[in-house]
């Protein structure tokens, strides 16, 4: 049996998603994420990109009355038949928060992403 790797907890999350590779141009457009971290996300596609493969991540949040994409930057770091996993590399700070936020709601554990926050933020200050 495989043993997990992930450090920082997913939560169910399906939205729209674009990812562009930074070296070439393509585009993916309107895949939906499955699940999503602080530190990156798995999204499905028909046509994943390699892994290591540098790219710029957009997440549509839509609300009752407004839309708005969360932009950021990384790395595949893994694709399967169904889709990739891309791990973060940078976000601004209101990404982070409206991250952090999603992943508050969705976890049914704050304490848990409390701990992963704190753990973040001295992890990305080194």
């Amino acid at each position: 049996m495989e043993q997990e790797r992930r450090n920082y907890l997913r939560v169910p999350f399906a939205t729209e998603t674009k990812v562009t590779d930074l070296e070439s141009g393509k585009v993916i457009t309107a895949g939906l994420s499955k699940d999503v971290s602080l530190k990156g996300m798995y999204c499905f596609t028909d046509e994943p990109f390699p892994p290591g493969t540098p790219c710029a991540i957009e997440l549509r949040l839509t609300g009752t009355s407004s839309k708005l994409w969360l932009h950021l930057e990384g790395r595949v770091i893994r694709r399967d038949a169904k889709g990739m996993a891309v791990s973060f590399d940078s976000m601004d700070l209101d990404v982070f928060i409206h991250l952090k936020n999603i992943l508050y709601y969705n976890s049914g554990d704050p304490e848990k992403i409390d701990q992963e926050v704190k753990r973040y933020q001295t992890t990305s200050a080194t």
